[in-house]
């Protein structure tokens, strides 16, 4: 019997004094920082952040829920921002890839007093280190394994405004002014330049591979750029022909076919 009274005595919690507990609540309360509510652009930033990181760790096959669990927002609120799934790819799509396209590489591979192997090696070890970032490389793959919705328009602005650029001045390199359409053997060795500093990022990011570099904080130095940009300079002599040269003071011109002096 006194078993089955001590039990239900002995279980009651004891009770304090209210007014302590309120005072101790006051406290804890003080101690809190209040949380501050976010403004429609600071919260839409928060969503695009969390997708970035949701999409290069998981692809594009996650569930909106759980990218709304990992950003810490409910699923009615990232639809209120974002009503489609495509909508928010679409996003991170400007955000990953065409926000981080700088004016200052166009002006740099357009500057026709600068040495075309100085201006590629400047440009790509630049576009390496600051634009072939985690989330950069990782989305793409994904994409590409997917739908080629980001792949697709990812190339479509390399082939407007890199790629063009990159031909005229390898053209300029070997001497030759022509604006003709850039053939097959052309594209195809400009892809295997510009595909090799693709695939830096991709050891790097994809296969946690180290990269041969002597740069400490970077993923590749200049003189890994420098290496990659003078072997294919030297490839398109087997279809440009060798550079144009400068002749020496003093040396005598050949003179042109046809005309005599």
């Amino acid at each position: 019997m006194l078993r089955l009274i001590d039990r239900p005595v002995n279980s009651v919690r004891i009770q304090t004094n209210p007014d302590q507990r309120e005072a101790s609540d006051s406290k804890a309360a003080e101690a809190a920082p209040a949380r501050r509510r976010l403004s429609v652009s600071e919260r839409e930033r928060q969503i695009v952040d969390g997708a970035i990181q949701f999409f290069a760790s998981n692809g594009f096959g996650g569930q909106l829920r759980d990218l709304a669990k990992s950003i810490g927002v409910t699923h009615a609120l990232l639809y209120h921002y974002f009503p489609t799934k495509q909508a928010l790819i679409d996003r991170v799509y400007l955000d990953v890839f065409e926000g981080r396209w700088r004016d200052s590489w166009d002006q740099l591979l357009d500057d026709p007093a600068m040495a075309v192997e100085d201006k590629f090696t400047a440009f790509y070890a630049d576009y390496v280190n600051n634009a072939l970032s985690r989330e950069f490389v990782r989305i793409l793959m994904f994409s590409g394994l997917m739908d080629h919705t980001i792949t697709d328009r990812f190339f479509a602005m390399l082939r407007e405004r890199l790629f063009p650029r990159l031909i005229r001045e390898t053209r300029r390199f070997r001497g030759s002014t022509s604006r003709a359409r850039p053939s097959e053997r052309e594209l195809e060795l400009l892809m295997g330049l510009h595909g090799g500093m693709y695939y830096i990022s991709i050891r790097h990011w994809i296969y946690g591979q180290d990269v041969h570099s002597e740069a400490v904080h970077d993923t590749c130095d200049e003189a890994l750029v420098r290496d990659h940009v003078r072997s294919y300079l030297m490839a398109s002599s087997a279809l440009l022909g060798a550079p144009a040269t400068t002749a020496r003071p003093g040396a005598k011109r050949k003179p042109a076919a046809g005309k005599t002096r």
